[in-house]
C-alpha cells in the first residue's frame, strides 16, 4: 500500500513542570506522501492532570505566512496516532497543496472531550494544545478549525458551543449524538447531570443559531449508529440561520466510510480557514 512503509514510532518521556511541553523532531514522510512531515509533542496538562501526547502532520517546506491549524479529535478507542499513516488523510493533504493546514491530533483517551471528573478536556484542547502546537509548528493561533470523528465529532460540536467564535469552522463526522438521555455510549458521561450539562442537542434546539456565523459541517452514513442524533442536530440548525453543510452518504460507522470522504472533509476545513 502507498503508505505502508510508514511505521513511525515516537517515544516520549513526559516530564517537566506543569503545563510544559516536550517535542520530538519532525520526520519527513517522503515524496510519495506529498512531502509531508510528522511530529509529536507531549503536554504536561494542568487541565487534565497528566501527560498527553499530540501528533501533528504538517506540510514540509517554507511558507511565507503562518499556516492555519486544524485540530482533529479522535473517536472512542482511538489515540493521537490514529490517523498518522492513514492513506486518505495523507493523500487529501497532498491534494490541498499550499492550502494545506497543519493538523494536530491530540490524545483524548475516552474523555468525550468535555469537562468531567477526569479533567477539563475542553480547556486542555483550547488553552494547552492550540498554543503549544502553534508555537512548535509555527501555525497561526488565530486561524483554527476543529473537527472530529464519532466521539471526536461530539467533542468538536461541544467545544464549538463552549468557545463560540473561537474557531473558523466546526465539523462532525458520524458524530456521537443521542436524541435523548439514556441512549448514550457507555462511559461518555459520568452521570445524568454530566449528560445534561453537555447535551448538544438540547442546546441547539433551544438556540438554532448557537454557533453564530461559524461554518458547520455534518455528515454521516445512512447505516450509522448515530443517524437519529445527527439528523436531529441538522434539523435543529436548519431552523435557524446556521452556515451548515450537511451530507448523508451510503455507509456505516467505520473507517471505510470515513476514508472515502476525507478529501471532502479537508477541502471544507481548508476553504473555511482560507476565508477566516
Amino acid at each position: 500500500m502507498l503508505f505502508a512503509f510508514l511505521a513511525v514510532l515516537f517515544i516520549l518521556a513526559g516530564c517537566g513542570s506543569s503545563n510544559s511541553t516536550e517535542a520530538v523532531p519532525s520526520r519527513d514522510l517522503g515524496t510519495s506522501a506529498g512531502n509531508l512531515r510528522v511530529g509529536e509533542l507531549a503536554i504536561d496538562s494542568r487541565a487534565v492532570g497528566e501527560d498527553l501526547e499530540v501528533s501533528v502532520i504538517e506540510p514540509a517546506g517554507h511558507s511565507a505566512t503562518k499556516r492555519p491549524l486544524l485540530i482533529f479529535l479522535h473517536g472512542a478507542g482511538g489515540s493521537n496516532e490514529s490517523f498518522l499513516a492513514n492513506e486518505a488523510v495523507l493523500a487529501g493533504m497532498t491534494r490541498l497543496g499550499r492550502k494545506a493546514p497543519v493538523i494536530a491530533f491530540p490524545d483524548g483517551e475516552e474523555s468525550w472531550w468535555h469537562k468531567r471528573a477526569s479533567g477539563d478536556w475542553g480547556r486542555y484542547v483550547v488553552r494547552e494544545v492550540i498554543p503549544a502546537v502553534s508555537r512548535r509548528f509555527d501555525a497561526d493561533p488565530r486561524r483554527v478549525a476543529i473537527g472530529g470523528i464519532s466521539m471526536g465529532g461530539f467533542g468538536a460540536y461541544h467545544l464549538g458551543l463552549v468557545y463560540r467564535d473561537r474557531f473558523c469552522a466546526v465539523g462532525g463526522h458520524s458524530a456521537g449524538l443521542w436524541p435523548q438521555g439514556g441512549e448514550e455510549f457507555p462511559g461518555a458521561f459520568d452521570n445524568q447531570d454530566d449528560y445534561e450539562r453537555n447535551d448538544i442537542l438540547a442546546k441547539v434546539n433551544a438556540d438554532p443559531d448557537a454557533y453564530g456565523d461559524t461554518p458547520i459541517w455534518n455528515d454521516y452514513g445512512d447505516a450509522d449508529w448515530f443517524v437519529p442524533g445527527n439528523a436531529a442536530f441538522v434539523a435543529a440548525l436548519r431552523r435557524g440561520n446556521a452556515d451548515l453543510t450537511a451530507h448523508v452518504w451510503p455507509g456505516g460507522h467505520d473507517g471505510t466510510y470515513w476514508d472515502a470522504h476525507w478529501p471532502e472533509y479537508l477541502r471544507f476545513y481548508a476553504t473555511a480557514l482560507a476565508n477566516c
